[in-house]
């Protein structure tokens, strides 16, 4: 049995080999990819490998449901979920396995995420170069389009580094940089390497598998993609466990909207609209699997949070007596 799968929801993922290359040159651990090739076959071809189990679906299913099916192969203590479009620091699974020693099984945990400069636009005749985005029109050398490719760089960039992590009354995702300066912040990221967050980004969090599970992590009811960061941590949290970021190891992460890639998923804006309308009724109205405490608590262990009135709380607190 395997210390760690990784679970690689993937559609139309360009980066997809080498995200799994990058994974084999720095596991330290017995760890393991499991990816979901969700309706499409990946470009480049990926490679055989012992530790890399491919499932494919003809039809989309979703990013949650791809998600579950990679799960439900797993056999691992511990799963992480993770986009097919990340970095690896050296030993990263080792890490996150020595932390989870630690805290013990009832914790989500993430690393610290730093942005992936994952290319530049190369030209071949003259060496001009340029950042991943957007894709130049022309080369800013010689002015010629022929000859620009893509170079892949594949690095997790020191800044910025993301840690705390909030939602507000919408709710939203948002950065909670003002969480960094609070004292037990500090303290504990001095002490322990170990930071409380309130929320997520969704691109890669770790639970133990049976956890995964009870705590229905990846919900499929409440639609294919939308607030899955909301809805872990919330799920999380409220059940008496916590949301930790591990400050021994990061991964990197490159972000669509920075580099203008379509998004993959065969959604529409109403389908997004109506997941993120699912996930906040199931936490407005405490209906989260193993739900222990409402998320009024939540909102005040990190409070003052942004986004969040003294009235939205309040009202929140009323709806909850009800």
């Amino acid at each position: 049995m395997r210390d760690l799968s990784i679970l690689i929801p993937a559609r139309c993922e360009e980066f997809l080999k080498t995200t799994i290359e990058d994974f084999l040159k720095n596991r330290e651990a017995d760890t393991e990819i499991i990816a979901t090739l969700d309706g499409e076959w990946v470009e480049p071809q990926l490679d055989h490998h012992d530790r890399v189990s491919v499932i494919y679906v003809n039809k989309s299913v979703g990013q949650r449901a791809a998600t579950n099916l990679a799960a439900k192969l797993s056999k691992a203590k511990y799963v992480m979920k993770l986009d097919a479009h990340c970095s690896f620091d050296k030993g990263f699974d080792r890490k996150m396995l020595e932390a989870f020693k630690k805290t013990g099984d009832d914790v989500t945990m993430l690393p610290i995420m730093r942005n992936l400069w994952a290319f530049d636009w190369k030209c071949h005749r003259c060496g001009w170069k340029k950042y991943q985005n957007p894709p130049p029109k022309r080369c800013g050398g010689c002015n010629d389009s022929r000859y620009l490719r893509k170079k892949i760089m594949w690095v997790g960039k020191h800044n910025p580094q993301s840690t705390s992590y909030c939602f507000d009354s919408t709710p939203k995702f948002r950065y909670f940089e003002d969480w960094k300066h609070r004292p037990q912040y500090k303290k504990n990221k001095k002490e322990k390497k170990l930071t409380e967050t309130m929320s997520i980004q969704g691109s890669c969090f770790m639970s133990e598998r049976k956890r995964y599970w009870d705590l229905k992590l990846c919900d499929e009811s409440l639609g294919s993609w939308g607030n899955q960061g909301i809805e872990v941590a919330c799920k999380s949290w409220l059940s008496n466990g916590k949301v930790m970021v591990n400050h021994n190891t990061w991964y990197g992460h490159l972000f669509r909207t920075n580099a203008k890639f379509s998004f993959p998923w065969p959604v529409s804006g109403r389908d997004q609209r109506d997941t993120k309308a699912n996930v906040r009724k199931i936490i407005w109205e405490g209906k989260l699997s193993e739900q222990k405490k409402p998320l009024s608590w939540l909102v005040e262990k990190f409070w003052p949070v942004p986004g969040w009135t003294e009235e939205d709380l309040e009202k929140l607190k009323q709806e909850e007596a009800k």
